[in-house]
């Protein structure tokens, strides 16, 4: 596979994120549609990264007809590149979007990273959710299997990871993926909203809202996050895709309900100076290989009695 290569990153990349709400298991009227909205993003101001939430050309509550629906990345990427390829747009774009992959009959929920230029694609990445919920409303786990790696991947922007929506809840994914490099973390979401707060905002949404705004003040990364919206089954998706600077700021976000695309322009060297003025990761790097090495930690443990001491 052919791997495109940049030398140094973009200092300005112009981002469309994408909020979904798929017919729940119709793939081909799901994708007609995502068509119209590329169509519409070629038209205007044609962005260099789109960001479509988790499972969001199939539909997140599929159970048993996920090993239908699933299909492998190569598959999946080809369509999707076809969607923008479709449009005849002139330049390239790097598009990222959830899905239910069938990998020679494992089955993951993924996300796929795609460059994309009018003649070809390449997969840049695939990332496989590592948090497979089972409580409450959820039971991935019963029909998926979990990723066994998080990966930080070279982009024309920079490095960057992807976290599928619960594997952003357990802090330690951002601190990896960030002590990895990555300068950008991209969350595909599909979230049932949940509670009332007393300014009528789901009280799930601001607790998403703090999580992320958290994650990229104490790391000094861009946070991308695409949220499904609509209902299945009775069961309504939280939407509120946003984009978070370096600093935690929320930097435009879309409502709860409803279709739409957001934009922003991301200066990537917002990154630094918001590492400068706030060194936390610095700090984390210095520390972390002592805190990993501490023997009371499972982890260490385990590491020590597997090599025979």
């Amino acid at each position: 596979m052919r791997w495109p290569v940049w030398d140094m990153p973009d200092s300005r990349c112009k981002l469309a994120i994408v909020q979904t709400k798929p017919r729940k298991g119709q793939l081909d009227f799901n994708f007609a549609e995502l068509e119209k909205t590329f169509v519409q993003l070629a038209a205007e101001t044609p962005p260099d990264l789109i960001i479509l939430p988790e499972a969001a050309l199939t539909g997140y509550f599929l159970e048993g007809a996920v090993y239908d629906l699933a299909m492998p990345a190569e598959k999946f990427a080809g369509k999707l590149a076809g969607a923008w390829q479709s449009t005849k747009s002139k330049g390239s774009v790097d598009i990222v979007c959830g899905f239910y992959e069938n990998d020679n009959g494992t089955y993951y929920n993924s996300a796929v990273y795609l460059h994309v230029t009018p003649n070809g694609h390449d997969i840049v990445h695939v990332h496989r959710k590592m948090f497979l919920p089972t409580y409450g409303v959820f039971d991935e786990e019963r029909f998926l299997s979990r990723g066994r790696k998080l990966s930080v991947f070279d982009t024309r922007f920079g490095k960057m990871a992807m976290l599928v929506c619960e594997d952003v809840w357990h802090s330690i994914m951002p601190t990896i993926a960030a002590i990895k490099g990555a300068r950008f973390l991209i969350v595909p979401s599909a979230a049932p909203g949940r509670g009332v707060e007393g300014d009528e905002e789901l009280e799930s949404v601001s607790v998403w809202r703090s999580l992320l705004s958290s994650a990229a003040a104490e790391h000094g990364v861009y946070l991308l996050y695409a949220g499904l919206t609509g209902f299945e089954g009775g069961k309504g998706f939280s939407g509120s895709s946003s984009v978070i600077d370096p600093r935690g700021k929320v930097l435009v976000a879309a409502p709860v309900l409803g279709t739409c695309i957001i934009r922003a322009e991301l200066d990537v060297r917002e990154i630094d100076l918001a590492r400068a003025s706030l060194p936390l990761l610095g700090d984390l790097a210095s520390v972390l290989p002592d805190l990993l090495l501490d023997d009371e930690l499972p982890v260490a443990r385990g590491a020590i009695d597997a090599a025979g001491h």
